[in-house]
């Protein structure tokens, strides 16, 4: 339990209170007890009574505090019980927040996709004051895109599916080895179906226990060398289990990785020697196979080095990869340069995520909570900042294993200015600027503000430079390969987001980055001690995009680190 989730179900009862048309003093008394505890600087751990937080009065705290021995809240399950279920997915349509959705079902009768597209055609909606007809037309076509189940799903929706499938797997005793195969172990943003290959020598085990997920809605098809089913859990989706002797998992693994380019370029290659690839391994002419105890020995076999999965794309990869081709390693990173604590949105304290990095084994890591700008996100002031620098200096007296470097994440204004002035940013250790507002403004205007922020010599890095949100958002309009060049000429780092939402660089943006010599900055943006572990993922990410250990400004000693920000500032 933390801060975070409970702030989570404060408000989450507040938006369903809207969508029923409760008293509005009664939605405004959950949104201003989850403001003031989302505030309040102190951990979860140190809060020992809520009502003396003002703010959160005692029937309030009390639902708190149900949550927080229970795990459920009544109130929420009531409240789900009496909205339509169909009026909820219906908030992930942009401009149809909760006020708007509850005049709509209460006003209109609208519950779900189907009866939203019904007002809209008969002109009941744009009849309503505050819905212009552009703004159903919008309305409409995003309603329409929703689909009841859409084609392929963002990364970060199938992860924590995916994390399940792999703990289940884990504990079938049958089970030899197992991974992950298809779009998913190569990272694709987004995927259709979720693969697994599975190394036993008692499929017909394997398969029984299998079949007995709690989360399989359908059973597709059931033997002993492959089980598909499809579940229905927090996302409707298709899983192919594939069963093989374990001498046969390596070349199957491979197979079933993909991609059909990069296949049909290993079975050329395989050709040239007269050899054949298939999923059980390599048949030469006489007809015997020849299997492999793993990819590195399959890959080794037509003398190729390991290529990572990331990477299996066109089959340009083949001949691009060579002995000498390094990529940067998770235990390359030294430290993680973007995280956010309870001073402003975060889950967990100062100490908490200290300790978590510590656990990581880093040598330093930044503070980055937002800036005054983001009052959504509890943005700090000036006044605050100077607080935070203070506690971050104790903090670094008490904890030796680990340099604590105070920053701030500080917005980029609409109009091109920054949060704060240079007398509060030269005080800072490190500095990363980022718009989260005015998306639809033109290009001109997005490139003048962020020539505005890489110019200044205390703004070391620009976090997710395109702000896009995989599946949600495209993000604003930036021109990346100006951008990059713009990094170049100033010094200034860019950022590659490890958050799976983000993935922001993109890998064709990073190989770019790399050639202009502009060093990336793989970061968590953790907002949750557990979101620490996202720079696996951001590692994997700038696989993607070629990237080497010496490309990565976070796989630098403290000392070069240091240097990197002294240089930027002696750029002035």
């Amino acid at each position: 339990m933390n801060k975070k989730k409970i702030v989570n179900l404060l408000e989450t009862i507040a938006l369903y209170m809207e969508l029923k048309g409760e008293n509005p003093f009664k939605i405004s008394a959950f949104r201003k007890a989850a403001l003031a505890l989302e505030q309040d600087e102190r951990s979860f751990s140190e809060i020992e009574d809520f009502t003396k937080i003002s703010g959160i009065g005692k029937s309030t705290a009390v639902i708190i505090q149900n949550f927080i021995e229970t795990g459920e809240s009544e109130e929420l399950d009531l409240l789900k019980k009496e909205v339509p279920e169909g009026l909820v997915p219906l908030l992930k349509v942009p401009g149809l927040g909760g006020k708007k959705l509850s005049r709509l079902y209460q006003e209109l009768d609208v519950v779900d996709k189907d009866s939203l597209l019904a007002k809209a055609e008969d002109g009941s909606i744009s009849a309503l004051k505050g819905f212009g007809q552009k703004s159903v037309d919008k309305m409409v076509e995003a309603v329409q895109e929703m689909g009841d189940r859409p084609d392929r799903y963002p990364l970060n929706d199938a992860l924590p599916v995916a994390k399940e499938l792999e703990d289940y797997l884990a504990r079938i005793e049958e089970i030899e080895r197992f991974s992950h195969a298809g779009s998913f172990r190569r990272l694709r943003e987004t995927v259709k179906d979720l693969d697994f290959v599975i190394a036993t020598n008692n499929p017909k085990a394997v398969a029984e226990q299998l079949l007995a997920i709690e989360m399989i809605d359908q059973v597709i098809a059931a033997g002993d060398t492959k089980v598909s089913v499809e579940l229905d859990d927090e996302i409707k989706i298709s899983v192919d289990f594939r069963m093989v002797a374990p001498g046969e998992f390596a070349s199957t693994l491979h197979h079933f990785t993909g991609s059909k380019n990069h296949n049909i370029r290993m079975r050329q290659i395989a050709k040239q020697q007269s050899e054949k690839i298939n999923e059980y391994g390599v048949e030469d002419e006489a007809g015997n196979v020849k299997q492999f105890d793993s990819e590195e020995d399959f890959f080794a076999h037509f003398n190729i080095p390991f290529i990572p999965p990331e990477v299996r794309r066109d089959g340009t990869e083949i001949d691009r990869i060579s002995k000498d081709t390094a990529f940067v390693q998770l235990e390359d990173i030294k430290g993680d340069l973007h995280m956010h604590t309870t001073w402003s949105d975060g889950a967990y304290s100062l100490s908490e995520m200290i300790e978590a990095c510590i656990a990581k084994g880093y040598e330093y890591m930044v503070i980055t909570d937002h800036g005054q700008f983001l009052k959504v996100a509890n943005g700090l002031t000036e006044e605050r900042i100077r607080k935070q620098q203070e506690e971050i200096r104790a903090l670094n007296d008490q904890y030796a294993e680990i340099e604590i470097f105070s920053g701030i994440e500080m917005d980029i204004l609409p109009d091109g200015s920054l949060d704060f002035d240079d007398s509060l940013l030269q005080d800072l250790d490190f500095v990363i600027a980022s718009i989260h507002s005015s998306f639809s403004q033109s290009e001109e205007e997005i490139m003048k503000r962020l020539r505005t922020a890489c110019e200044n010599p205390y703004v070391h890095l620009i976090a997710h430079p395109t702000g896009r949100v995989i599946g949600r958002r495209d993000g604003y309009n930036v021109n990346v390969e100006a951008l990059i060049k713009l990094a170049a000429e100033t010094g200034t780092a860019l950022e590659l987001n490890a958050n799976p939402q983000r993935l922001d660089l993109t890998a064709k943006y990073l190989e770019l980055a790399k050639e202009h010599h502009v060093p990336i900055a793989i970061n968590t943006d953790a907002h949750d001690t557990r979101h620490l572990d996202f720079m696996e993922i951001g590692v994997r990410a700038a696989t993607k995009g070629w990237l080497a250990k010496g490309d990565v400004l976070n796989t630098r000693s403290k000392t070069d680190f240091l240097a990197f920000i002294k240089n930027k500032r002696s750029a002035k």
